[in-house]
């Protein structure tokens, strides 16, 4: 099977397989027994914001899907997170735009604060042979989901100490419709982490965390290489992700056949907020 040409089409499809996966990710953390982490999803036409009140940073306080569809919907955006008083992120993916949308996004304050780029590729269609070092497996357990929370902290450049807060607003996730959960271990030693999630035939790759001690050892590459494999056996058409450009992220999935789809602009307020 050939890996087919970006067009809008599938740009579309694409770019709507993160907002499912992220809608799912922020809505597991609101399911929470009375919400405690202030988390908020709005829905403007075709585009949605996202805000939790505890999590200042952008990733948390974005913005997927806006397009000249809905231009006239900006105001009400930049309003809602102005009003609490929140900086955010706006992504613009190069599906729907025009001259006419960045003239308006500048006229509203905001400017380009940096590029992400977004991969797609096709599934593995063998099971990969990992190295003789490296043993994966599924996490579907409260056990190995803890372990799961001390490498996401670890990774994350926290101390192990705030592990709770990995735990209480991922845990969610475990054995939640769409989303799989893995675990690296390096000589027996548990290293690193991956999530993938699934919707309309799509794979996304929505996580990868390697203890800092444990990099450069291919734990990601195999982690990868799996999620790719089991998107086939679930039949999926595609696998997408997102990586800082030029990152060693990105080198790891252009390295397993994946490529570059796009590279999104990222815009935020010109006077941050919070």
């Amino acid at each position: 099977m050939k890996l087919p040409v970006i067009h809008d089409d599938l740009g579309k499809r694409i770019e709507q397989a993160e907002i499912d996966y992220f809608t799912s990710r922020i809505s597991s953390i609101r399911e929470r027994n009375g919400n405690p982490e202030g988390v908020e999803i709005h829905q403007f036409g075709r585009t949605t914001a996202y805000y939790i009140r505890t999590m200042p940073w952008g990733i948390f306080n974005s913005v997927k899907g806006f397009s000249i569809a809905d231009i006239d919907k900006l105001e009400e955006i930049t309003a809602f997170y102005r009003e609490r008083e929140r900086a955010f992120q706006l992504d613009i993916n190069p599906v729907d735009c025009s001259p006419q949308l960045f003239q308006a996004l500048a006229a509203h304050g905001l400017n380009q604060v940096s590029f992400h780029s977004v991969l797609y590729g096709l599934p593995r269609r063998e099971a990969p042979a990992c190295p003789a070092h490296i043993t994966i497996r599924e996490v579907d357990n409260e056990a190995d989901f803890d372990i799961y929370a001390g490498i996401h902290c670890l990774a994350s450049g926290m101390s192990v100490e705030h592990k709770h807060h990995f735990v209480n607003n991922n845990i969610g996730l475990l054995n939640r419709p769409g989303w799989k959960i893995y675990l690296a271990l390096l000589h027996g030693m548990p290293a690193a982490v991956a999530v993938m999630h699934m919707s309309n035939n799509i794979a996304s790759c929505t996580l990868a965390a390697t203890v800092p001690e444990c990099r450069r050892n291919g734990l990601q590459t195999a982690l990868l290489q799996r999620r790719m494999y089991e998107a086939h056996a679930a039949n999926c058409e595609l696998v997408a992700a997102q990586a800082s450009f030029g990152s060693t992220s990105q080198n790891n999935m252009e390295r397993s056949g994946m490529q570059i789809a796009w590279t999104r602009g990222v815009w935020g307020p010109a006077h941050r907020h919070g």
